[in-house]
């Protein structure tokens, strides 16, 4: 491994780490003094600037060096995580000011997200992508484990001012580890194209693959159902399968499969990559049905296990398969479209599964998510783009 892939892991292993605390860290500090009303203010402001700022996002990405935005986006979170620390540790929580923060930090991870793809498919040749991108979803998925725990334990410890501080380190640390990586130049005659002309390309480009439109649906499908069940889930576990540590050791086992699917991603030789993502993606159906018709908790950890070990394997194979055939000076536009998709349609599904669950119970809507996400799915094997193997281009220059 070169030295250059080891600084780009390292620099995204900070910045998954850094992302993965804040979430539990707002939470805990926010209801300590606060209502569930001013958590979902203070989350909300994050994730609105995201989706709507994401297709501009795009065309950023494709116009500046990658390397560039990533670094302004790593310090605008470091920057609002230093607030946020400061506001925390200076007396009772402020909603309004801990909400404008949140929003800071939901507008660079708008810029920063499509430029990091753009990133790996700069500094990564062609045949190690998927290795890379496998590795970088093993440190998503630890860092998705340890997270949490880290920052409650923090929190309870030190208190949530400290936890903030320690994420605006971890970006820091991030922006001087990514800020250097040598990427592609942008294509200098699109560059002087106007921005809207540029936003408009981007959208055509991403018609222009049916592959990538087929997938992003159905990826948003598996999104909305996964909202549901990470909401209905834990309600149905604590009633119906043995109480809160039964829900704890489906969701553990759940993370286990996800970090076995990532590893064995950059290690498999895979012909024809996107068949093997439209089944993996269906396996989400497999825990939505299990939880849906009340099965024994082995059945259901099982099911759970056998889907995040899906989302595990899916999640390189995807990246390298947007890497190689969307052409690198739209990469960024045509991401930004995948990703935004991905925003919005899990919070979707959050906040619709307990008014789905008040009028028609728990079952139908999870049986329901279940055929649909299978269905979507599995169609897309029907595009002879998702079927054919990905024809080959030539690396792009480093300057």
């Amino acid at each position: 491994m070169t030295p250059t892939i080891w600084r780009l892991l390292t620099g995204r292993a900070f910045a998954a780490f850094a992302t993965a605390l804040i979430p539990t860290t707002l939470t805990l500090a926010v209801v300590r003094t606060g209502s569930a009303g001013d958590l979902g203010l203070v989350l909300a402001a994050e994730l609105l600037p995201m989706l709507l700022l994401l297709p501009l996002a795009g065309v950023v990405a494709d116009r500046h060096p990658a390397r560039r935005v990533v670094l302004v986006s790593d310090l605008a979170r470091a920057a609002a995580q230093l607030g946020t620390g400061a506001l925390l540790l200076s007396g009772p929580v402020r909603i309004p000011e801990l909400a404008a923060l949140a929003a800071v930090t939901g507008v660079a991870v708008a810029f920063g997200n499509p430029s990091a793809r753009t990133l790996v498919a700069g500094v990564v040749p062609e045949e190690g992508r998927l290795r890379v991108n496998a590795r970088l979803g093993v440190a998503n998925a630890l860092a998705l484990m340890a997270g949490p725990a880290a920052a409650g334990a923090m929190v309870l410890l030190v208190g949530a001012g400290w936890s903030s501080l320690l994420t605006s380190a971890l970006f820091v640390c991030s922006a001087l580890t990514l800020g250097g990586l040598r990427t592609p130049a942008p294509d200098r005659s699109e560059a002087r194209a106007r921005f809207l002309t540029e936003l408009r390309a981007g959208w055509a480009e991403t018609r222009r693959h049916p592959w990538f439109l087929a997938n992003v649906v159905a990826h948003g499908v598996w999104h909305l159902a996964a909202g549901l069940l990470l909401t209905l889930g834990p309600l149905i576990a604590v009633r119906s399968l043995g109480g809160e540590g039964a829900w704890v050791v489906v969701a553990q086992l759940g993370t286990a499969g996800m970090l076995v699917g990532v590893w064995l991603a950059g290690r498999l030789r895979v012909g024809r990559p996107l068949v093997w993502v439209a089944v993996a993606s269906s396996l989400q159906a497999l825990p939505l049905t299990a939880f849906a018709l009340r099965s024994p908790l082995a059945v259901t950890a099982a099911a759970l296990f056998v889907a995040m070990f899906g989302v595990g394997l899916l999640s390189p194979l995807w990246e390298t398969e947007i890497q190689r055939r969307v052409p690198p000076e739209t990469l960024g536009r045509v991401g930004s479209f995948d990703t935004l998709i991905s925003f919005a349609a899990r919070p979707l599904g959050l906040a619709t599964a307990a008014p789905l669950a008040a009028v028609a119970g728990t079952t139908v809507p999870l049986l329901v998510a279940a055929v649909l996400t299978a269905a979507a799915n599995l169609s897309v094997l029907l595009l002879q783009d998702v079927r054919a193997h990905p024809g080959r281009k030539a690396a792009p220059v480093l300057r």
